[in-house]
Order: structure tokens, then sequence, then C-alpha cells
């Protein structure tokens, strides 16, 4: 069974990405990377690669991670603190603690594709 099934399914990930929005628009050191953009399609794209990520059915068709997030000037700090809000909203929504901890291992080697500043 893959994580995906493991908590929900498409039901879990999308309570858990609303909620991590919630969370990092609330944070000051995060939000800039967040405001004025389309938090819709920022949504729909983040539950299509959490979901791919994690094993589930959804096709991720966006840019590669190095390439979203190459301008953005994201700092180890900031990648750590995306994590964590979206662990913590992985379990708001329900989703054991084993198993948050197999989705960070899943986004844990990202950090290079997305981390370009010191």
């Amino acid at each position: 069974m893959s994580i995906y099934q493991d908590i929900g399914g498409a039901k879990a990930v999308k309570a858990a990405v609303d909620e991590f929005y919630v969370r990092v628009l609330a944070d000051p050191d995060l939000v800039r990377f967040f405001e004025g953009r389309d938090l819709a399609s920022l949504k729909a794209s983040q539950r299509e690669f959490i979901g791919a990520a994690l094993g589930g059915p959804e096709i991720y068709q966006g840019d590669a991670m190095s390439q979203v997030h190459a301008s953005l000037g994201v700092a180890d700090a900031q990648f750590d603190g995306v994590v964590a809000h979206l662990l913590a909203a992985f379990a708001s929504a329900g989703v054991p603690a084993e198993a948050a901890g197999k989705i960070a291992a899943v986004l844990g080697p990202l950090r290079g594709d997305i981390v370009t500043a010191s």
C-alpha cells in the first residue's frame, strides 16, 4: 500500500494542502513566497505534486522543483519551516505520526532543488 493510500488519499491531501496554506500565509517568515500568487492554482499544483510523490494516481504536470523555486531565494530555515507546516497540516488532517515520517522522508530530498539562498 502506498503512503497516499495509508493517509486517506485525495481527501487527506486536499485537507492538508488547505491547512498548509492557512499556516504559511500566517507565518511572517514564509508569507512573502506566497503573496500575490494565484492561491487556487498553487493549491491545485501542490495537491497534484504531493499526490504523485506519495504514490497516488495524480500526475504532476508542473515544472521541476528547481525551476519553480530558482528565483525565490529560499534558505534552509525557510525550507524547514515549510516542511514543518506541511507535516503539521497532515497531522491536523488526521494523518498518523508514522505516516508523517514517511512523508518527510519523501520531501526531504527536495531540499537541494528548492534551497538557493544561504
